[in-house]
């Protein structure tokens, strides 16, 4: 595998540590961590077998024990940005606040939905990414798609089908590119906007400790936050990792966490929320690695 990999010039890593790559700050290594920088070294690659790509790490959870197989972070060219009036081609595995910079730099507005979330183009295409101002349904006109079998597609917004944190992405496929909407009117309100709602998140969440950010969503009408702190589990600890005293939706690692404790919080705070209240929390965080299909079911929680 090693040799095949090489050969479509991406830059491969053998047994890569990946726990500083994650926001979590835990999980093992990599069999395979391969740096690509262009759609045709990506399509290259998806054609030796199935990928796990690591955006920035943000909402990944990753196993104590890694992620077998190969891991792929989009760089160079597949990390840029073209801009062509109010409208912008990102690379997917481009930085949201790289993106809100360049952005700011250009005179252009509309990525006000990415304030603060810490992920990848690329993530906030697959999660449907967004705040209170909005999602990345408000802006995403299409992307470029990278198939299982290597072949590259586009797929345009009404076939992403976007709904709350969840865009409809073939099984498998990798987002390459996503072309952006964006205006170049009202932009220093919506800037004033952004810079407000960043302001906000400071005082109200646990920034200075790592966390994936919002461990669940928001249930219709309702805050996750408020439940778990409702059912008196705001500061509870398993092993290095708690669920903040700041924030009840964030469950952060004091340093020594595994990933079996951050799963075991999250277990917990979904069986007990749904014992008292009947509702059943969705999970925003994904699990990567050998973790089993039940890993968040409520039965199983302890």
């Amino acid at each position: 595998m090693l040799e095949a990999l090489e050969a479509t010039g991406a830059k491969v890593f053998v047994d890569a540590p990946l726990r500083k790559r994650a926001y979590w700050r835990v999980g093992g290594s990599a069999d395979f961590l391969v740096e690509v920088t262009n759609v045709l070294m990506l399509q290259a690659i998806m054609k030796l077998g199935p990928v796990t790509v690591l955006g920035n790490g943000s909402n990944a959870l990753i196993h104590d024990d890694g992620i077998r197989g190969i891991v792929v972070r989009l760089k160079g060219e597949l990390a840029a940005l073209e801009l062509n009036g109010t409208q912008a081609v990102a690379g997917a595995g481009m930085m949201l606040t790289v993106l809100l910079a360049r952005l700011d730099k250009a005179g252009l507005a509309g990525a006000e939905p990415f304030a603060g979330v810490p992920g990848t183009v690329g993530g906030a295409v697959v999660m449907n990414a967004g705040t209170t101002l909005g999602e990345a349904k408000d802006l995403v006109c299409s992307v470029d798609l990278v198939m299982p079998d290597g072949t590259l597609r586009a797929w345009s917004a009404d076939e992403l089908a976007f709904r709350y944190r969840h865009a409809e992405i073939p099984q498998g496929a990798v987002v390459a590119r996503a072309t952006l909407q964006l205006s170049d009117e009202n932009v220093a309100e919506r800037r004033a906007s952004r810079q407000e709602l960043l302001q906000r998140r400071k005082r109200t969440q646990p920034l200075d400790l790592p966390s994936c950010g919002s461990t669940f969503t928001n249930p219709p009408g309702d805050y996750a936050g408020r439940l778990i702190e409702a059912v008196g589990l705001k500061g509870r600890c398993i092993g290095g990792a708690s669920i903040s005293a700041k924030h009840a939706n964030f469950i952060v690692n004091h340093g020594d966490a595994s990933a079996q404790d951050i799963l075991d919080l999250i277990r917990l705070a979904r069986s007990t929320v749904f014992t008292e209240t009947g509702v059943l929390l969705t999970p925003e965080v994904k699990l990567l690695g050998p973790w089993s299909p039940e890993s968040f079911n409520v039965e199983s929680a302890g």
